[in-house]
């Protein structure tokens, strides 16, 4: 607990499911929580709402779970009336570090608004890292199109702004999200022209038995193919976006079934037209917070005990940023999370027998996500599609043959080194959207890259952080207050 306060601090970074049952346990059990979310409402992606201003009469037909969200929106809204929660929205968390002023904690260091023109400081006793997930993305010629457009992202347009990516649609990728984008803009009006899913059926007969273990999964599966069926969308499995197709914006594009071992199969190409298309790969675990502070890492994911506690004292993490397995999983790891840190914050041993019913839905959903990760794989032969004229990274505008030519030329054995050879991943994202293609193409295992800050940060900020001497805690206090400056030193 921090010297000079009366309740131990808590800041729960991301209000998605995951960070929102980690804050309402640890609000109930007598910890301060300090909710930081970019969002302008929380929720995260999966309860994305739309805009007040737009006036949405029935928000709930473009989400699951509606209820949950509705429990979750209400106990949020209580704790905070209480002063028990403070929820900072459009806060963009760029750093946290140990607090450096000999009271122990964090420091966490956020950008303001949708600008992110200004920062400020927040402190607290411990961090829980909610950061979520973002979307796999992996090129393909033409994908650079307007109108091409990732699942999620179409997924965001219309919960976040009630507008579709077009009037036709082709859905396109792997992934259990696919069902919801497909349905979803079904549902708002729009031609749901394909839906093409790279995971053939035979995939799903191998790992039935997992899957059968969670019937509340399988009813939730019957459900998408009743109103798959209902909007007449017809799914393509086995088969890949090859192209797409446009001048001005994307009007066709060009699918084929894949073989046993994931590959193109020939003269089995057709061309499908649409005027948008939502492609996706699968979801990845945002670790950037985690890897800066230097907890460990389990593959791409943030590693955890049964607390979900990182391996870094006074960090714990849950959600996506732990392995992608979708809200329920998140709910149940929050959960667990808010009441270890409530407990440890409060001097006490955690009882693991208090959280045992959201552990064994853990360890069940765990179980179950595994076995859509082997399902869901993209397929071996993506790279093969990529002609040597795409580029696969946008910010620095890198070909896939100017990536090849490090490989295979200049001797490139590592995803590092091709960045250095081509300056694939060093534009605005740093290699997170190009990462994965890049690496796909040059044929390198994906490294977890340390990126610190851990999004791009103007340099006035930096530059203000750095020249000002460090302020003394205020007790009480969230945010840390400005030092006044001396005479002559620099703004």
């Amino acid at each position: 607990m921090a010297e000079g306060t009366a309740e131990p601090r808590v800041a729960v970074i991301g209000a998605g499911p995951a960070g929102l049952a980690a804050a309402l346990a640890a609000a109930a059990r007598g910890v301060r929580v300090l909710l930081i979310d970019s969002g302008a409402e929380p929720g995260g992606q999966f309860y994305r709402q739309a805009a007040p201003a737009l006036r949405a009469s029935h928000p709930e037909r473009l989400h699951h779970q509606w209820r949950t969200w509705e429990r979750l929106r209400d106990g949020l809204a209580a704790h905070r009336a209480a002063g028990r929660i403070t929820h900072l929205s459009e806060r963009h968390v760029w750093s946290v570090e140990r607090q450096p002023y000999g009271h122990g904690g964090f420091v966490v260091h956020v950008l303001l608004g949708p600008a992110q023109e200004e920062s400020e400081a927040v402190r607290a006793d411990a961090v829980l890292l909610a950061t979520g997930g973002y979307e796999r993305v992996l090129p393909f010629p033409g994908w650079t199109l307007p109108g091409v457009v990732t699942a999620g992202g179409a997924q965001a347009m219309l919960k976040g702004g009630l507008v579709l990516p077009g009037r036709r649609v082709v859905v396109a990728g792997t992934g259990p999200l696919l069902l919801p984008v497909a349905t979803g803009l079904a549902a708002a009006g729009a031609e749901v022209a394909a839906l093409v899913e790279s995971a053939a059926p035979g995939a799903f007969v191998r790992h039935a038995r997992t899957l059968a273990a969670e019937p509340a999964k399988l009813v939730e599966g019957a459900g998408f193919a009743v109103r798959l069926a209902r909007h007449r969308i017809r799914p393509m499995s086995g088969h890949v976006v090859v192209a797409a197709h446009g001048d001005q914006r994307v009007d066709s594009v060009t699918v084929a079934a894949l073989d046993g071992e994931g590959r193109e199969r020939p003269g089995s190409r057709r061309r499908i037209v649409c005027d948008a298309l939502a492609v996706g790969h699968g979801m990845l675990p945002h670790t950037d917070l985690a890897d800066a502070l230097g907890c460990g890492l389990a593959g791409t994911a943030v590693h955890v005990d049964d607390e979900q506690r990182t391996d870094v004292p006074g960090v714990w993490a849950a959600g996506e940023a732990t392995g992608v397995g979708g809200a329920a999983l998140a709910l149940a790891e929050g959960h667990i999370a808010g009441r270890s840190v409530a407990a440890r914050l409060r001097g006490g041993v955690p009882d693991p027998r208090a959280w045992a019913p959201a552990a064994r839905v853990r360890g069940r959903l765990r179980r179950f996500s595994a076995a859509l990760d082997a399902v869901y794989t993209p397929s071996a032969g993506w790279p093969e599609l990529v002609t040597d004229e795409t580029v696969v990274c946008r910010c620095e505008e890198v070909t896939a043959g100017a990536v090849r030519e490090a490989v295979g030329v200049l001797g490139a054995g590592d995803l590092r080194t091709v960045k250095l050879l081509t300056r694939a991943g060093m534009g605005w994202c740093q290699g997170r959207m190009c990462g994965p293609g890049v690496a796909g193409v040059a044929g390198c295992e994906p490294a977890a890259a340390r990126r610190v800050p851990a999004r791009p940060v103007p340099l006035g900020v930096l530059a203000e952080d750095v020249t000002r001497p460090a302020p003394a805690e205020s007790p009480g206090s969230w945010r840390l207050p400005e030092s006044p400056r001396t005479p002559g030193e620099p703004p």
